[in-house]
């Protein structure tokens, strides 16, 4: 007996699996249906269906993508701008999701970041421990200002510590 060749999925079919347990961007959504060989009208044609579902919103995603981020592993403004970008997310939803990390947040960012760098590095000498937790802050986006701040006040807040 011959086996029936499988139905191919439409478009809509296969973005509704891709959206499937995580948020997507619009231009992910795009790079995935080109992807899987469809013609640019059915891409459009699924794209804007998906937008009037509500099944895509590249604002939502900027919000949740920066709420998630900070909570499990915080990072500067600068990084999570980066990160959105390359997902795709325009300028304008990048920046309102940024509104919600001021300054005083991007500091006590770097701060706990710094205290933990600071415990992980503690076996080395105090000045290649500065060096390295300083180089960890800045590769996690903060400025040097704002990662030097954060060093120091990890350090001393361990000092403190250590004379209780």
């Amino acid at each position: 007996m011959k086996e029936q060749p499988k139905k191919s999925l439409s478009p809509m079919e296969y973005a509704m699996k891709y959206l499937t347990g995580k948020d997507r961007t619009v231009s992910e959504m795009q790079a995935y249906l080109d992807g899987k060989e469809f013609g640019e009208a059915d891409v459009d044609a699924t794209v804007n269906r998906l937008l009037e579902l509500g099944l895509l919103n590249d604002e939502r995603y900027a919000q949740r993508f920066v709420e998630t981020r900070l909570a499990s592993k915080p990072v500067s403004r600068r990084h999570l701008w980066e990160q959105l970008k390359s997902h795709g997310v325009d300028d304008a939803y990048i920046n309102a999701a940024l509104d919600a990390v001021d300054t005083d947040g991007e500091a006590e960012n770097a701060r706990v970041i710094a205290v933990k760098f600071a415990r992980q590095f503690s076996s080395l000498e105090s000045e290649k421990r500065r060096e390295r937790v300083l180089s960890r802050l800045i590769a996690r986006g903060f400025t040097y200002d704002v990662s030097r701040k954060a060093l120091e006040a990890a350090l001393s807040e361990e000092e403190t510590w250590s004379e209780s």
